[in-house]
């Protein structure tokens, strides 16, 4: 199985941008975490990250004519006001976990509301970086029962 693993803005700075929101691990870390997660599940984990919006849309895209069974993505600020990427997520048929490190229902009421959530399978937030882990271990347990 291949997952799939999208951060978008800022998420480049994790470690260094409000550590007391979003803690000290940097984003190679989290990835790293999850990599090793998947191998020993027998799954393997791209990752990928963009200041961009396009960028992620592509890969959203992209990620339909692939292998690739689900996808983790924390879209960071794009949760809030991109309804492109809510379109391109809409038009894929490969499962999306929303996740998110902080919890975004306790902090600014901008951040409240997500307008990706309606067209993911699922959202994960305030968790931390183990939020990663708990949207592949997700996938896992739905590839289980499948087979």
């Amino acid at each position: 199985m291949k997952i799939l693993c999208l951060n978008g803005p800022n998420l480049n700075r994790l470690g260094k941008r409000e550590p007391a929101i979003y803690g000290s691990e940097t984003l190679e870390d989290v990835q790293q975490t999850l990599i090793t997660y998947g191998e020993q599940s027998n799954v393997q984990v791209e990752c990928k990250q963009s200041n961009h919006e396009g960028d992620l849309i592509d890969w959203l895209h992209l990620a339909e004519d692939t292998e690739i069974k689900g996808i983790i993505f924390n879209p960071g600020a794009y949760t809030h006001t991109s309804y492109a990427i809510r379109d391109a997520i809409a038009s894929i048929s490969i499962p999306v976990i929303e996740v998110h490190i902080s919890n975004i229902h306790s902090r600014e009421s901008f951040r409240h509301q997500s307008v990706l959530a309606a067209v993911c399978v699922g959202q994960i937030c305030g968790l931390g970086t183990f939020g990663y882990t708990l949207a592949l271990e997700t996938f896992l347990h739905r590839r289980k029962g499948e087979s």
